[in-house]
C-alpha cells in the first residue's frame, strides 16, 4: 500500500509549482479537481461555476474517483483532498452536501492518507487565472477555513512557508521520505 500524503493551502500559496516540481522528480501526483471543474464548466459556457449548486457535489465526485485510482508506486500526494472541499463549500456558504461529510468521514476511518497535512502557506501575493479569481484578501481568509477544517478532523498541519521554491520542495521531498 502507498504512503499518500495531502498537499494544500489557500489559492495563489504556490501548490502546483510544488507539485510539478514533485512530479519531475518522480513524485506520483494525483490532480486537484476543483480547478478542472471549473475548466470544465468555463469551457460549456458558465463563467463563474462556483455559483452553481452542484459545484461542490462536482468537485467532490471529481476527488473520489481520482483518489479511487491504486497509487503506482510506493509514495503519491494528492494535490487537495475532500476536507478542502468542505472548506471551500464553507467559505462560499454553499449547503454542505450530506455525501460530502460521509465521504470525509470514511477517508478519515480509512487511513488512506498521512495524518500530517503538508499545508503551503501563503506567498504575499496572488496571480489571477481564468480558474482563480480571489484576491490576497479573500485568500488570507480562505486559508483559516481550509486550516480549521483539517485540524477539526485531527490531522496535524506542517506548514510549508513561504520560501523560494527550491527550498519548499526540498522541504516537502524531506517531509514525504523521498
Amino acid at each position: 500500500m502507498a504512503r499518500e500524503f495531502i498537499l494544500t493551502g489557500a489559492p495563489g500559496a504556490g501548490k502546483t509549482v510544488i507539485l510539478r516540481a514533485l512530479e519531475a522528480r518522480g513524485v506520483e501526483v494525483t490532480e486537484e479537481a476543483a480547478t478542472d471543474v471549473i475548466a470544465l464548466d468555463q469551457g460549456r459556457g458558465i463563467a463563474e461555476s462556483w455559483r452553481r449548486p452542484q459545484f461542490i457535489s462536482d468537485i467532490a465526485a471529481l476527488q473520489l474517483l481520482r483518489a479511487a485510482r491504486p497509487a503506482a508506486g510506493a509514495l503519491r500526494v494528492a494535490d487537495r483532498s475532500l476536507i478542502c472541499t468542505l472548506a471551500l463549500a464553507e467559505y462560499l456558504e454553499h449547503p454542505v452536501p450530506d455525501q460530502l461529510i460521509e465521504s470525509i468521514t470514511a477517508m478519515v476511518a480509512s487511513t488512506q492518507y498521512e495524518r500530517r497535512v503538508l499545508f503551503v502557506e501563503l506567498l504575499g501575493f496572488i496571480t489571477r487565472t481564468e480558474a482563480r479569481r480571489i484576491s490576497l484578501e479573500d485568500s488570507i481568509r480562505f486559508q483559516r477555513f481550509h486550516s480549521e477544517a483539517y485540524e477539526r478532523f485531527g490531522f496535524e498541519l506542517v506548514r510549508v512557508p513561504p520560501l523560494p521554491v527550491d527550498e519548499r520542495v526540498a522541504m516537502v521531498l524531506s517531509l514525504i521520505g523521498h
